[in-house]
Parts: C-alpha cells; structure tokens; sequence
C-alpha cells in the first residue's frame, strides 16, 4: 500500500469524477490542490457511540464480542458547506480512523484522498460521501459503472446454541432476507444447529456456517460437511479448514456438495483461482482494496460476498459497491442486524433477500442524531475487556473452562492450539457463567485465564 506521501505525489485530480467502466481506476489529471476548492477539508469531528444489542445477539455477543457495540462516527466538514460522514467499528475493522489520520486529511482535497484506503474506515466513507454530495451524484457513480439495481444481502449473528439459530433464522426470514450467516464452533453441537435451523426455515432459505478453520482437516471436516448437507439450507460454507490447506481444500470443493467461500488473499488469489479450492470469495477492506479484490474476482468469473462490517452505515456503505460489483453476487455480510437501533433515518429494507442501492447523492442516507445523542459515549481508552468465563459441557459429564485473557475470540484460540481439547461432538453446549462474587468463581476465573481447565464431573 502506497505511504501517505507517495498517495498524494501518484494522484492527480479532475474538476469532475467520472463514473468508471471496466477495469478502469480513478485517474486525477491536475495537480494535488489545484482542483475546486470547495472540496478542501475544513475540519473532521468524530462521535463514539454504544449502540445495544438485540436480545439474541446481546446474551451470545457477551460471551466473545461486548465490545462490537462501539462505533465511531466521522464527518468530514468540506469548505463548501457540505458535510459528509462513515464510520468506524472501533475494535474490529480493516482500517480504524487514527488521530494521525485525522491530521493528515486536514485541509487536503477530499477527491484527491478518498482512494487511500490508509483513511481508515470512517474517515474514508465519509470523504466519498462528502464528495458525492458535492457532485450530486451517489457514492457508486464514484466508484464505478453501475451494473446491479438491487444487491444480495445477509443476516448475521455470531456462533449460537441451536435454540438461537432456530430464532435467528425466524427473525431473518420475517425481515424479508433469504440468507443468515453464522459460525460453526466445536463448543456447539453443529449437528443439532444445522437441524433446527433448517426446520425453522421458509423454502429457499439458506445458512452458512463459517468454521474459521475448525474442521482442522479434510480427513475429520468431510463426514460433518456431508451431513450438514443433507438439509436444503445448506448451500455454502465459509473456511472448513485452513485456507493455505491446499489438498485438503482441493478435497472439500470435490467431495462435498456446498459452495466454498474463502477470504480473497489466503492462499494468493492466483494460487486459489489456478488451484481451485474455492468455489468464490469473501471480499472486504477499504475501497481501492475492495474495487481491485472485486476486478480480480470477475476476470476469474468467481461470486464473492462482502463483507464489510458496522452499523447500518457501513451496511449503505456495502451497498453502492454492490452496486458497481459485477460479481457480488453471493448475499452480503455487514452485521448491522445485530443492533436494536440504527444511526441513520432511513432503514435498510430487505425484500426476498435484496436491497435496493441508493440513489440519493453521497450515501443517500442521513443520520439520526436524536439515536446517535442517546447512544453517545466517551470513547474507551482501549478495548473493553469485562471477564468472562465460559463453561462448555459434554453429555457425558465432562466441563471446560475457558476465561477471557485480553485476546479476541479467546475460545477460538484455545481451540485452534495443539491441544488435546474435544473436536466437534453431537449434545455440547457453551454458555457464560456469571460471576457470583464468590471465591470460587475467582479461583476458576483465574486458572483458566492460564489455559483451559478440564473436568470430568
């Protein structure tokens, strides 16, 4: 990725932005400054907001990811007038909008830096919306010919009991969506998941289960791929086993029945086109990466989803690429259905599985300050880490205990470690258990900060 510096001495700039066609990128032909200077960024502010949890995603996101609920708004104040704004998911995005960040786009011209995907996240919406509005034209215009109407978009929820797919896919299907993403864990029993969630679900309905690797290999995760394939829900999976697992992959994609989506970038796209050990993508990232990830992917005739993830912001945000995507056409994973309230007035409609692409200029969206008021909050010094403990039970009588030790996804670690921990088993469950205030939650709390604490009674 190009340094700060060399960004601005590589562009140059037109009075005018031009919808791109093909493989074309944005090419700026004046001088870095030298264009209208109402696109001159007179000043950025910055807003930190907790917006909560809906009551599924809340009693499973506080096991792994309480901290999901804090988000940043950026706007970016242009010397024109116009205002323009994104957003940053503060403690999981592919860029975070640092103070560095904010010094450097000061008094810059908002065509000329948009394209740096160094922005970060919320700074970087918020120069193409401040753009957009500026030309009076949607933020796709900027990004690309527009070749898609309505684009394909997904439910989310993070890895639940089978109880909560159950009501998730419910959920999602009376929200007008055809497709729910999830995570297959081995603290859950995935057979029981893929069962309950396909008697809940409406015909055509569909439900990836991402394993983040957890299959471990071809030999163990093929059995598991079959069976969850036997019901009509199961039409893709994301990462059964390592992505650099070339053979094993290789194996997947030709023994089982469902599409295989890896994330662009492992093993190197050439190697996983060549190689075939995906059936498409999983593509996210700031826009110059997510354009050129997109290009790449339709040269090779490869579907991918994207996955670009925050509030229903960053789900507009999402949706001008599909826009301009030719290929994005696997539904779309932005996780704004985790939240009970949206900063934005308009809200995302889904109809039998599409949304329709803003047409409005900019986003095409407003904010609602009266929600982003009530949710306002100091921005955290760094990212919270409340304990937690997790107890996850086997039918047989035998318990682990994994405690929150400062890493993301602290199960998933211990889990993904040489271990001798239990792979995927049929009636194991997972849950938080809540600290009593008694020294033996403190004593168990602490040791299995250490490692895992195994028990047979």
């Amino acid at each position: 990725m190009l340094s700060r510096r060399k960004w601005l001495l590589s562009s140059t700039t037109t009075a005018a932005l031009w919808p791109l066609t093909g493989c074309q990128s944005l090419r700026l032909t004046a001088k870095p400054g030298r264009t209208e200077p109402g696109l001159r960024i007179k000043n950025i502010r910055r807003t930190t907001i907790a917006l909560p949890y809906r009551p599924v995603p809340a009693r499973n996101m506080a096991r792994e990811l309480p901290h999901w609920v804090y988000s940043e708004i950026c706007e970016v104040e242009l010397a024109n007038g116009i205002t323009g704004f994104g957003e940053t998911m503060l403690y999981y995005t592919w860029g975070a909008t640092s103070d560095g960040d904010v010094a450097f786009a000061k008094d810059k011209n908002a065509a000329d830096i948009m394209w740096n995907d160094d922005l970060g996240a919320g700074l970087q919406i918020a120069c193409f919306d401040a753009v957009g509005k500026s030309l009076g034209v949607p933020v796709h215009a900027l990004l690309g010919k527009q070749v898609h109407q309505t684009t394909p978009v997904a439910w989310w929820d993070i890895d639940l009991p089978p109880e909560d797919i159950a009501t998730e896919t419910r959920a999602a299907a009376a929200a007008g969506y055809k497709a729910f993403k999830t995570k297959g864990r081995p603290w859950f029993d995935i057979w029981e998941q893929a069962k309950l969630g396909n008697e809940a679900a409406p015909d055509g309905f569909s439900i990836t289960f991402d394993y983040n690797d957890t299959l471990l290999d071809a030999e163990r995760g093929i059995p598991i791929l079959k069976h969850v394939e036997q019901y009509p829900i199961t039409k893709m999976v994301e990462t059964p086993i390592p992505q650099g697992d070339i053979p094993g992959n290789q194996r997947i994609c030709a023994e089982t029945k469902a599409a295989v989506a890896m994330h662009y970038g492992n093993p190197k796209p050439v190697t996983a086109i060549r190689e075939k050990v995906c059936h498409g993508f999983v593509i996210g990232g700031g826009a110059s990466r997510v354009m050129n990830s997109g290009r790449v992917a339709a040269m090779a005739n490869m579907p991918f989803w994207l996955q670009l993830v925050g509030s229903t912001i960053t789900g507009v945000w999402s949706l001008h690429f599909g826009a301009v995507l030719s290929h994005a056409t696997w539904p779309a994973v932005n996780c704004f259905q985790l939240y009970s309230k949206s900063p934005i007035k308009q809200p995302i409609t889904v109809k039998e599985g599409f949304s329709s692409i803003p047409d409005e200029p900019g986003l095409g969206v407003e904010l609602d300050w009266k929600v982003i008021n009530q949710y306002t909050v100091p921005k955290p010094k760094s990212r919270p880490e409340p304990q937690r403990l997790l107890e996850t039970r086997w039918p047989d009588g035998r318990k682990m205990y994994v405690a929150s030790n400062g890493d993301v996804n602290y199960i998933l670690r211990r889990f993904m470690k040489p271990s001798n921990l239990p792979y995927f088993e049929p009636g194991v469950t997972t849950h938080l258990l809540f600290d009593d205030g008694s020294k033996d939650w403190k004593d168990l709390y602490a040791r299995a900060r250490v490692k895992p604490v195994l028990s047979k009674n």
